[in-house]
């Protein structure tokens, strides 16, 4: 049996002891190009979004506000730095639709628009490392989405990480080529990350959502689990194609 540890390290809930992070976990799903069904929600989210808000009001949307404040306490300049979530809403507002990529994909951007929260996918079919949202040393590789050019994060720089290969950099900021979300890909975790106004009952309806949604359109199982300041640690446990969350 495979076993993979999932962990956040408590650095990172020093420094924001109301983070939490829900994980859904989803294996055996069919992942395709999105029916006309799903991308019809997929406008009606964006659709949404360009109805409640607009370019100005950004700076004071209480979501976003959370995440430009956890980047300047990081060190960051918000405005050189957008969270995953802030620059699909201000892609949305300049008038872009986000293009549909398959039906994985499309259904974290939903639930992101929806819900202003940062949302990231990560197949695990072949994943063997043990995973980790922790501070960076330096040391660590990034092959940033559409590039072959190596990188390395900043030091202490919050990373989400396959052992020595950085899955994301900046917390929420940027994601790897690796376990980049397939038409091949059966198994996938999704990290959807909160901090206030989102809360944790308002994080488990969302994880719900999501694997109602992950269910009409990919089918498969699903789990879910939340990682916060008093739970760091889960296990995913892979007996043939069946993933344990533990």
């Amino acid at each position: 049996m495979k076993q993979i540890t999932y962990s956040i390290s408590s650095d990172i809930f020093e420094q924001f002891p109301d983070f939490m992070r829900g994980v859904v976990l989803a294996y055996d799903v069919k992942n395709s190009i999105s029916p006309a069904e799903l991308i019809h929600i997929l406008r009606q989210a964006e659709s949404a979004v360009c109805q409640h808000l607009e370019l100005d009001d950004l700076a004071g949307e209480p979501h976003l506000v959370a995440w430009r404040e956890a980047f300047r306490k990081m060190g960051m300049k918000p405005t050189d730095y957008r969270s995953s979530v802030e620059a699909l809403v201000r892609r949305v507002l300049h008038g872009q639709e986000i293009p549909s990529i398959n039906t994985l994909v499309d259904i974290g951007n939903i639930i992101s628009l929806r819900h202003l929260i940062p949302v990231g996918g990560h197949a695990i079919d072949h994943l063997e490392q043990d995973i980790s949202l922790r501070m960076a040393t330096g040391e660590e590789e990034f092959f940033p989405f559409g590039s072959d050019q190596m990188e390395h994060p900043e030091k202490d720089e919050i990373i989400f990480t396959a052992g020595n290969t950085v899955l994301t950099r900046r917390w929420i900021w940027r994601q790897a080529n690796y376990t980049l979300t397939l038409p091949e890909t059966k198994a996938i975790e999704i990290n959807l990350d909160g901090l206030p106004p989102t809360d944790e009952l308002v994080l488990n309806e969302i994880a719900t959502e999501t694997m109602e949604m992950i269910r009409q359109f990919c089918g498969g199982e699903m789990e879910y689990k939340l990682l916060k300041k008093e739970n760091l640690q889960l296990v995913l446990r892979c007996d043939a194609l069946r993933w344990i969350l533990c």
